[in-house]
């Protein structure tokens, strides 16, 4: 398993919070886990709501907990919704089966860890998402 290090998930962060103040959002939370499930870098910008940092980890949670992003997992729970509603329980941690929840992969293709962003649009916080993980040197897999 390739390993993220520290200094692409802390850039994962930075660059993913920048690119939000260049579009406007507003102010998010960002979590970025390894491929192990090991939170690796967390902010939540001033003035974020109470728990956008659980829903953003929640994003991040279950894009690993089933392997596929989010918006992806949205798309599922549409479909067979007591599935996904079921998983709450059963993936021991925050499940949001909402965007915002981006798999990482590194240069070789192999799943480094995924990032949850909360505090804008689903679509925004995907957006800022990319970028941050762009930013890194890491590929994005949105579900898109």
């Amino acid at each position: 398993m390739a390993d993220m290090t520290r200094t692409q998930a802390r850039t994962i962060v930075e660059a993913a919070l920048a690119s939000a103040r260049e579009h406007g959002f507003k102010p998010l939370a960002v979590a970025v886990y390894d491929a192990r499930g090991a939170l690796k870098a967390f902010e939540a910008e001033d003035g974020t709501s109470l728990k956008r940092g659980e829903i953003a980890m929640g994003k991040a949670n279950a894009a690993l907990a089933l392997g596929v992003p989010s918006r992806t997992i949205n798309g599922m729970a549409l479909e067979r919704p007591h599935f996904i509603g079921a998983l709450g329980g059963v993936v021991g941690g925050p499940f949001v089966p909402v965007p915002g929840g981006v798999l990482v992969k590194g240069a070789d293709g192999a799943l480094v860890g995924a990032v949850g962003i909360s505090g804008d649009t689903s679509d925004n916080d995907e957006v800022a998402a990319v970028a941050g993980i762009g930013a890194a040197g890491l590929e994005a897999v949105t579900g898109a």
